[in-house]
């Protein structure tokens, strides 16, 4: 027994001694200390003739080194000892390569093709290695004679991303298609691929392609598939109501439920496109099985309406919501529906204690621990809306209790930390701050780091916190929506507070402000006050992109758009917002290409 313990820590202490010697010949070559490399690589390959690793460690060295003879020689002793590997050909095709002999190169490059012939199953390792060189028209040429040689092999996915190398877009979407129609399970696989060429521009190349050859299956081939990935592409275009119809000729002819419309409708909420989310609810309505999707469909209606309604037809809104209610009841059933209403009242309607009154009675009725921990977070919000801090933080914590485990008692601890901002308790505010940055939330962890670094950075200098606390009330107001009112106090401590480190957090929150009350070109202004002043501090990033929104949405200026999406992509590559900015740019850019 202790002879073979006493091997086995010999083999492990021999093993972890040629690791350490290959990483060291590794960094020796990586730093261009090819000698030392070819060196270390020789003496791992004496004592491991079998591994193909150091082997080309040594050939690789000798070809840094331009002793491209020796790199032959012990190519083509390798393939004299290994059956003929055609990989092998392609090696010293390159060697050749290296020495300006492309005609060569070019001779071994087609013998290493030839092989093919008698081997399709060498294909994969064949291409793969003219692949390894970029060598992209021979790695293509390989999967497809493979392919006709033996047509149980199939190589469409590696065929696919090569095209795509190539710029061959169409033969690339072609391969992927047939991918796809031999396993539709393939396509979510595939949509990330597709990625990489479609964009929300629906007159570039790479859509109009997916878009002509997609259409021409579907009239060959109505399956529902082909409906399904149209759907996909218009959403991706931003064209809404394209997608809805062949989402209801996927739910016309098949046994899916409302989901995907729905899933649609929501997005095209998010996009703006609220006309285009009205029709389609509209219909989910009119198809609805049940009484439940019926009251979901027109409480997203009236959550749509509120977002282009003026105050003018808050009361025929209200009055809406009072014949829903009406006609569905006023149980746990319409438990989301009477929350949105209390809210509608407290911020929209300045009807707090009757808001308040509705979300008491229906905590009345309630068992279920999230159910009323959904309550207590919307009282506690109208609790903040009328500054009772102290009774919103009791219910707050209460909610905390209720659903320990859930992203709701992660939501109710950042309103602890916001409401404790608000009433200018900065310490406890930050101490809640800093314990949720790891939230599992991206949206509470950002919104926590950035609450977080304001309090710190105003806390430093200042250390009464004069600037900060005006800046949190100007944060109530806008809560409140009282924005005229926020507004205007910032202006006073852009004013009084000039060149302090509040300035260009101040700047931010008045621009977006601006925005929300039609104000576009007072929030380019501060965008640029930003970007000119603050371009090194943390918000550059988001000047740079709200910047960059509002010259594509309200101000409609796309070339400005492009300059400032551009900026991100080149300047802020740890941007939160650099994704988003790459798809923008791409899409006002016109075409498909990967942007540096």
């Amino acid at each position: 027994m202790r002879s073979v313990l006493f091997f086995l820590v010999f083999i492990c202490s021999i093993s972890g001694a040629f690791a350490q010697s290959e990483v060291l010949a590794r960094n020796f070559f990586d730093q261009g200390e090819f000698e030392k490399a070819l060196k270390t690589y020789e003496e791992l390959l004496e004592g491991n003739p079998e591994n193909t690793s150091y082997f080309f460690g040594v050939v690789q060295s000798y070809q840094q080194l331009e002793n491209f003879k020796k790199s032959e020689e012990l190519l083509r002793q390798k393939l004299n000892n290994s059956a003929n590997n055609p990989t092998l050909l392609i090696e010293l095709g390159h060697n050749y390569e290296l020495q300006q002999n492309t005609e060569r190169a070019e001779q071994f490059y087609a013998e290493a093709l030839n092989a093919v012939d008698a081997r399709p199953n060498y294909a994969y390792s064949i291409a793969r290695t003219f692949q390894k060189y970029s060598l992209l028209k021979y790695a293509a040429a390989t999967y497809e004679k493979a392919m006709q040689l033996n047509n149980e092999l199939n190589f469409n996915m590696q065929l696919a991303r090569i095209y795509g190398e190539q710029g061959k877009t169409e033969l690339m979407f072609e391969n992927y298609l047939e991918l796809i129609e031999a396993n539709p399970d393939f396509f979510p696989i595939a949509n990330r691929e597709f990625g990489k060429f479609i964009s929300a521009d629906a007159s570039s190349e790479a859509n109009t392609i997916f878009r002509r050859l997609l259409l021409t299956k579907l009239q060959k081939n109505p399956r529902l598939l082909y409906n399904e990935m149209l759907s996909w592409l218009f959403t991706q275009e931003e064209e809404f109501l394209k997608a809805f119809s062949q989402e209801k000729a996927i739910y016309r002819r098949s046994d899916k439920s409302l989901q995907s419309i729905l899933n649609l409708a929501v997005m095209a909420r998010e996009a703006s496109d609220f006309e285009a989310a009205t029709e389609i609810v509209e219909y989910v309505i009119e198809e609805a099985p049940s009484e439940n999707v019926v009251l979901q469909g027109n409480q997203f209606l009236l959550k749509i309406q509120l977002k282009y309604e003026n105050e003018k037809n808050y009361a025929e809104v209200e009055k809406r919501y009072a014949e829903l209610l009406e006609q569905f009841g006023t149980g746990l059933n319409t438990l989301a529906l009477q929350i949105d209403f209390a809210n509608f009242l407290a911020f929209k309607q300045d009807k707090q204690e009757e808001a308040i009154g509705l979300l008491k009675r229906l905590s009345e009725q309630a068992n279920r621990d999230f159910d009323k921990a959904m309550i207590k977070l919307a009282l506690a919000d109208i609790l903040v809306l009328q500054e009772k801090f102290n009774e919103a933080l009791i219910y707050y914590s209460q909610v905390q209790n209720l659903v320990k485990n859930d992203q709701i008692s992660q939501n109710a601890r950042f309103k602890v930390a916001k409401t404790s901002y608000y009433k200018g308790d900065f310490k406890w505010a930050k101490q809640q701050l800093d314990i949720l940055k790891s939230s599992t939330s991206q949206l509470i962890s950002n919104d926590a780091m950035e609450l977080s670094l304001l309090i710190e950075d105003n806390s430093i200098e200042d250390t009464t916190q004069t600037a900060l606390k005006k800046y949190a009330r100007a944060d109530l107001l806008a809560f409140q929506e009282k924005n005229l009112e926020a507004i205007q106090l910032f202006e006073e401590i852009l004013k009084l507070h000039k060149g302090e480190k509040i300035e260009d957090e101040a700047l931010l929150k008045q621009a977006q402000l601006f925005e929300e009350t039609g104000q576009p070109e007072k929030a380019e202004d501060n965008y640029l006050t930003i970007i000119e002043n603050f371009n090194a501090d943390i918000l550059a990033d988001n000047a740079h992109y709200y910047l960059a929104e509002l010259y594509a949405n309200e101000l409609e200026n796309p070339e400005k758009a492009k300059e400032y999406y551009e900026q991100i992509i080149f300047n802020f590559a740890d941007s939160i917002y650099f994704v988003e900015a790459r798809k923008k740019y791409r899409a006002l850019r016109g075409d498909y290409e990967e942007t540096p």
